[in-house]
């Protein structure tokens, strides 16, 4: 049975990340069941392992020249691990998938976390020893759980993430075939050569995008996400979008773009968008030397990541929005809700961040499949990076007590700040010698005034205390973004406070208007 990722991506360690891989020479029932045991209970929801049959290994790197598994041994090595799988309790079966490799042969064995976890594998394989023991990941290492994460695999049993829950209100046929068979041409999978001869529905199966009752064949959320033209059709609100202030926050003028579609589709449209609209590159030439300094308003680098991470960490069963947010000096990217309780303030502050468990496990590993995304905790360091190289100031990463939001915010290059405070606010800023790129954008005037929204705002909480951002942008016809502008400012101004969680709480009007 084929698997999605090719043995070339597996050995590059670039879209998996090596503690999510094991190398074997051979297949060793004892220590590899373990291995498996423990993949499927993915405490992290870090989307399970791959354990890669054939290859020696050195602190978990493979090494060349590669092994290979001879063929006399494919054929009992995969009966092998198909029947010492079924010591786990509960049952549990990896993918098994012989795949060739620089004239060799390889069995891969695909783990995926499991839905009927915790999982528990024999302590030996002794026939007498009817001991089972759970096993966990701790990085790259197969070990016994403490009695704290005992409690949280325990916790964790009824938890599946969203992203790998099946959808009881869509059928298969739901599912593109050729938004399937596009991906798997993209990373080279070998899947996709077998991709007409096996089916849909088989295809499915081998991706682990279906549930596995013949009599009952649903998608998984991620099916719908990726390999649906209109994921919002299940997901509302499952969108990127990208809004302009050019009068600043507030003001009448609001360009906006909505970029919907798969999410891979949309991300990379909006950062197409994003790259092509908004980063500008600046040279700056100088009399007595022939090198001329040269450097963008924005390291695209370090939105392209940020804005990746949105995607990736995004909870999609609420009804928000991914927002990009462009004033004349700032970028910021808003997603619902915030990171995992395990990100604190000091650490996004000091930008040492760890984050102990991932929301989407399905999710993550196609953007790294399709390059769109870095490895587990890496995205800050990129971020970084990327701002350094630049120039740019160090960016701003906010969250609030309640982990509700997140938010990253990017400031623009300094040698930037006068061309587009003239490109923003118009004649009365240029200055002498300034230059600005002009672009043409479709832009939708409010006729409304700022105090009369502001006093609007406040009769629709009094009429409602549970109104919504988006009705409040609906009842006003305005954007949500124009929406969160006026609450906001109400907040500050202390008339207005929220109560309970973003979704479900209510308005408190403080002072009467």
């Amino acid at each position: 049975m084929a698997i999605p990722a090719s043995i070339h991506n597996l050995l590059s360690g670039r879209e998996v990340e090596w503690a999510r891989i094991e190398f074997k020479t051979t297949w060793d029932p004892e220590a590899s069941l373990k291995t498996i045991c423990a993949f499927a209970n993915d405490l992290d929801n870090w989307g399970g392992g791959y354990i890669v049959i054939g290859v020696e290994e050195k602190n978990g790197i493979p090494q060349r020249p590669l092994v290979g598994v001879s063929l006399d041994k494919v054929d009992e090595w995969q009966k092998s691990i198909f029947n010492k799988c079924k010591m786990i309790s509960p049952d549990y079966s990896p993918i098994i998938d012989k795949q060739e490799y620089e004239n060799k042969t390889f069995l891969v064995i695909w783990c995926p976390g499991g839905y009927g976890r915790p999982y528990a594998a024999p302590k030996t394989m002794a026939k007498d020893d009817k001991e089972r023991i759970y096993f966990i990941r701790k990085g790259s290492i197969t070990a016994k759980p403490s009695e704290e994460e005992m409690k949280d695999l325990f916790s964790l049993s009824n938890r599946t993430p969203f992203d790998d829950q099946v959808n009881h209100s869509a059928e298969l046929k739901d599912i593109s075939f050729p938004l399937i068979k596009d991906y798997l041409g993209e990373i080279n999978s070998e899947l996709y050569n077998q991709a007409d001869e096996l089916g849909l529905e088989r295809v499915c199966r081998n991706m682990n995008l279906i549930n596995g009752l013949p009599e009952y064949v649903r998608p998984r959320n991620v099916a719908l996400m990726f390999f649906n033209s209109n994921p919002e059709k299940f997901f509302p609100c499952a969108q990127i979008d990208v809004v302009q202030f050019p009068d600043g926050e507030g003001g009448d003028q609001i360009i906006e773009q909505i970029f919907k579609g798969p999410l891979h589709v949309q991300l990379r449209d909006a950062l197409r968008y994003i790259r092509n609209v908004i980063i500008t590159e600046k040279v700056v030439k100088y009399p007595d030397r022939a090198e001329a300094d040269r450097f963008f308003n924005y390291p695209y680098a370090a939105i392209e990541e940020a804005l990746a991470n949105a995607v990736y960490h995004k909870a999609y069963d609420e009804r928000e929005p991914i927002e990009v947010r462009i004033t004349h000096d700032m970028i910021e990217i808003i997603s619902h809700p915030g990171p995992d309780r395990s990100v604190t303030m000091e650490g996004l502050k000091a930008y040492k961040v760890y984050s102990r468990r991932y929301r989407n496990r399905r999710i993550g590993d196609f953007l790294k499949e399709l390059h769109l995304t870095e490895g587990r905790n890496t995205g800050f360091k990129k971020i970084l990076d990327a701002i350094k190289a630049n120039g740019s100031p160090l960016p701003e990463f906010e969250t609030d007590e309640y982990h509700d939001y997140f938010v990253s915010r990017f400031f623009i290059h300094d040698g930037f700040y006068d061309s587009f405070t003239e490109a923003f606010l118009g004649d009365e800023a240029k200055r002498p010698g300034s230059t600005t790129t002009k672009t043409t954008t479709k832009t939708t005037t409010k006729t409304t005034t700022k105090r009369e929204k502001t006093e609007l705002v406040i009769e629709l909480i009094r009429e409602n205390p549970e109104i919504s951002v988006s009705d409040v942008a609906l009842k006003l016809n305005i954007s949500q973004d124009g929406a969160r502008y006026h609450l906001n400012k109400l907040k500050k101004q202390g008339v207005i406070h929220h109560e309970g969680p973003t979704n479900g709480g209510r308005w408190i009007i403080d002072i009467p208007v």
